[in-house]
Order: structure tokens, then C-alpha cells, then sequence
């Protein structure tokens, strides 16, 4: 199993990724991820869930780029793609999703972090980034359609065609983030929270996040959908193929320096 669920209580559960080295967001990563929200949109008084990794140094590097040929093309309840799918039901969920980010999130990792509700992130330790355009593509899971709604437009194009590795401290100022917490408190900082929120019961929490998804509208299905049949239509080109068969040859995929420091060393390709 790649996905490690911790039942604390009947109305708060954490969730752990678990799938050395770099938490690769691959087809069996995903399927789980799918199965699991199922349980939780069927437990009848889950009220918070808390994200993590089991992994210190990456919360979720990317998608797996090497196996997408391997993904699951059907459709989820939804009847959106998997990936978009996953997203959307984190958005309308009936329980408060809350990210804590410690490690690697670019790519994938950024974009699952954007579907929860709340994002928290160790100051010390935590980087975000969207290294798509350096490789030849563009964020497919969310970010284009989430980020300028949080940053504002200037920010994500800063954030999405420059490429580069972000901090937690850097992250909260643009609002990527909730609020960058020392890396010694995260852990008793996110689990307060949930604790709390937990307390309040699962009809009052699921009424006001509708209300305000109502007042504030997510990304739509639609909208994440054509962007995924973008994306993946253009990995079939030839310039993009051979950009990522050089970005592998490099070290992608592989817990190095370009796994690492994907964001300053894009920028010396």
C-alpha cells in the first residue's frame, strides 16, 4: 500500500503518502487516493482529514511521467478523469481537507495541495514549485486554473513560467499557502487544528464549506477536465518528448540534484 490511513477518531483521520523514493504520484498511488475518498465521503461523521507524507524529504515530487501509459483511462463517480476527478471531489467533499506540507510539492504535489481546503507547511523544510514550463509543458492538474485565483495573475505567471522552487515563507505572502509554521510545531500545530475543527461535527463544517464554495467558486470540472486533455495532448509532441528524455537523462524520477533542486537547476539547463 502507497497510501497509509490513520483512523484517529470517527471524525478525524490522517492520511499518509508512502511511495519511496520521491512519493511519485503513479497509477497505483492513485487508485488508492480514489479509494480512499470514497471511505470518506461514505463515513457518516468524518469530519476532518489531514494529508501528509511518511516521507521526509519529498510530500509529493510529481506526477510519474515514465508510466503514464499506465494510468487509468475510465472515468471516476464524477465522470470526470481520474486526476480531475480526484480534485473535484476534494473540493465538494462533506469533511475539511487539510494539507501538511512537509518536503518536495511541485507539479502533481502543488496541485493536490490546492484541492484541500487548508494548507499548512514547515517553514524550514517545505518547497512548492511548477517546473512544467521548464521541461516543455504546462501545469494539467490544477494549477492554472487555481493558482491565479489565490495569487493573483501577476504571481502565477511569476510562479508558473519562471519555474522556480518556492519557500513556505515565500508561499504564505502569496497566499499559496495558509500560514509557513516552524518545522518542530507543524506537526502539534496541524493536529490542534483538526482536533478542533473535528470537535465542531460534521453538519456544521460540510454546510458553511458548501456555503462558501457557493459564495466562492472552486475551479469548474469543466474547466480542470480540458486542461488534463490539453496537457496530455501535448506530451505527444516531439519537442516535448525529447525535452522530457533529456530532463530524464539528467536525473528525473531519481532522488538526486535535480530532484532536489529542480528549480534553480532548470533554470542552467
Amino acid at each position: 500500500m502507497k497510501l497509509q490511513i490513520n483512523e484517529r477518531s470517527d471524525t478525524y483521520w490522517r492520511v499518509g503518502f508512502d511511495n519511496p523514493p520521491l512519493n511519485l504520484l503513479d497509477p497505483e498511488l492513485l487508485t488508492e487516493l480514489q479509494d480512499a475518498i470514497t471511505r470518506m465521503e461514505a463515513h457518516p461523521t468524518l469530519a476532518v482529514v489531514v494529508f501528509e507524507s511518511l516521507l521526509p524529504d519529498y510530500f509529493m515530487a510529481h506526477l510519474d511521467l515514465a508510466r503514464l501509459a499506465d494510468f487509468d483511462t475510465r472515468p471516476g463517480p464524477t465522470g470526470l478523469p481520474q486526476w480531475p476527478d480526484v480534485t473535484v471531489r476534494l473540493q465538494r467533499a462533506p469533511f475539511v481537507s487539510i494539507g501538511m506540507l512537509r518536503g518536495r510539492a511541485r507539479g502533481m504535489g502543488s496541485e493536490l495541495l490546492l484541492a484541500l481546503d487548508l494548507r499548512f507547511a514547515s517553514r524550514e523544510k517545505a518547497v512548492l514549485g511548477q517546473p512544467e514550463v521548464g521541461i516543455g509543458l504546462f501545469p494539467g492538474g490544477g494549477a492554472l486554473e487555481k493558482l491565479p485565483h489565490l495569487l493573483g495573475r501577476a504571481r502565477a505567471l511569476e510562479v508558473i513560467l519562471g519555474c522556480d522552487d518556492y519557500s513556505a515563507d515565500t508561499a504564505e505572502r502569496y497566499g499559496w499557502i495558509n500560514e509557513a509554521v516552524p518545522d518542530v510545531e507543524l506537526d502539534a500545530f496541524v493536529d490542534r487544528l483538526a482536533c478542533r475543527l473535528a470537535r465542531f461535527g460534521r453538519d456544521a463544517l460540510s454546510r458553511a464549506k458548501a456555503l462558501v464554495n457557493a459564495r466562492c467558486p472552486p475551479a469548474s470540472a469543466a474547466d480542470l477536465a480540458d486542461t488534463q486533455r490539453k496537457f496530455l495532448a501535448h506530451l505527444q509532441k516531439p519537442e516535448v518528448e525529447q525535452r522530457l528524455q533529456q530532463a530524464f537523462d539528467r536525473g528525473l524520477q531519481t532522488d538526486g540534484p535535480l530532484e532536489r533542486n529542480f528549480g534553480s537547476l532548470l533554470g542552467l539547463q
